[in-house]
């Protein structure tokens, strides 16, 4: 009986034993399979990062027209808008007071060069009668220092016609240069006057135009040690040109030129002022525009991502690194500027590391990948 017993329970042994191992056997996950993803070998080269620095658009020349004498506009010979050329009346103020003036300073000299003929007639009556004894010394003496006299208000009264001239010269306003009108808060009939506040209009020499633009102190030493030249002059030749980003994010058509760096650093905001010069010959540029102007830096040897291949989390970019086993590993880097899409590598990276270009989303670290190489031209694209 015992016998009976200890082979059922052997065979009831036996067969859990076998269940159970086949049991495990189709219940184990299979393998996970790797993932097929585009794989970017890193290179290194030449690359251009820009910087932006928000501009005040000037004209060439920016003049104030004031009058320089008082009274009342007669006419005002051109528009708001309108392009004058140097020379060209803009505003005629009532000339009747100063050409009244002129007359008056005018009949003075003539009675002053009538008086000076008197005093050298006078001269030349006394001189004979000294000679022969007739009248004194003295008389010849007074008589001639009188034609002193008399050339001195001449001379005076010459000054006075002279500044009668100007005066009522002023009474016409022309284009010192040429330019753009602005405003005309002074109307036809308005008194106007040398010492009124606000001047006539401005007029705006825009066939070139300045772009200003301020810097920092840290970026103005950078600027020096990236250029070749002994004296900032120099370095300001070797400058490459510059584009003005508009107001509406477009690109200004005409390339511009650094030209002028400010003589000193503003205490209150530590940074300095520098001047790139646009043409303007078709006008589309007014004093007044504002708008970025953006830099270009060259950077030999650099190491440039595509943006589309990184991740940002948490304030932090990453990249997900391929190693030699296909094995994913996420890792930070720093960025030290952008080029178009990319960016610019300053840590983290190196020439030869590849990295996944697409589908990293749902990927972890140490996941298995089979690398598909990605062509340059997608790349660009």
């Amino acid at each position: 009986m015992k016998r009976i017993i200890i082979i059922v329970a052997i065979v009831l042994v036996a067969g859990l034993a076998f269940y159970g191992f086949s049991g495990s056997g189709e219940g184990q996950a299979p393998a996970p399979q790797a993932v097929s993803v585009p794989v970017l070998t890193i290179g290194q080269g030449q690359a251009v990062t820009y910087q932006e620095y928000p501009v005040t658009v000037e004209g060439r020349v920016n003049v104030e027209i004031r009058p320089q004498v008082d009274g009342y506009l007669d006419k005002v010979f051109v528009d708001e808008g309108a392009f004058v050329k140097a020379g060209q009346p803009i505003f005629k103020i009532n000339e009747n007071r100063y050409r009244e003036l002129l007359n008056n300073a005018q009949g003075s000299l003539n009675a002053a060069e009538g008086a000076l003929m008197n005093a050298k007639l006078e001269v030349e009556k006394m001189t004979p009668l000294v000679e022969g004894k007739v009248v004194s010394e003295y008389q010849l003496k007074n008589a001639k220092a009188s034609v002193k006299i008399a050339e001195a208000n001449k001379k005076q009264a010459e000054a006075a016609v002279a500044s009668a001239k100007i005066n009522l010269g002023y009474t016409l306003i022309t284009a010192p240069v040429n330019g753009y009108i602005t405003r005309l808060p002074k109307k036809q009939g308005s008194l106007v006057s040398a010492a009124d506040p606000t001047p006539l209009t401005l007029l705006s020499d825009i066939d070139e135009v300045y772009a200003y633009f301020s810097i920092g102190e840290a970026d103005f030493i950078a600027f020096k040690e990236k250029y070749e030249g002994n004296t900032l002059n120099d370095k300001l030749k070797k400058l490459p040109p510059v584009t003005l980003v508009m107001a509406d994010n477009s690109e200004y058509e005409q390339k511009g030129k650094i030209d002028m760096v400010d003589g000193q650093f503003d205490r209150t905001t530590g940074a300095i002022t520098l001047r790139a010069s646009f043409p303007n010959a078709k006008g589309l540029l007014r004093s007044g525009n504002t708008g970025r102007v953006k830099l270009g830096i060259s950077h030999a040897n650099a190491i440039v991502v595509p943006q589309a291949a990184t991740a940002e989390i948490q304030d932090k970019v990453f990249v997900y690194i391929v190693d030699k086993d296909n094995k994913v590993t996420r890792t930070p880097i720093t960025i030290s500027g952008k080029t178009g899409t990319d960016y610019l590598i300053k840590d983290g990276l190196k020439a030869g590391d590849r990295i996944v270009y697409k589908g990293f989303e749902t990927l972890a670290d140490g996941t298995v990948v089979v690398p598909e190489k990605v062509q340059e031209e997608v790349v660009s694209k």
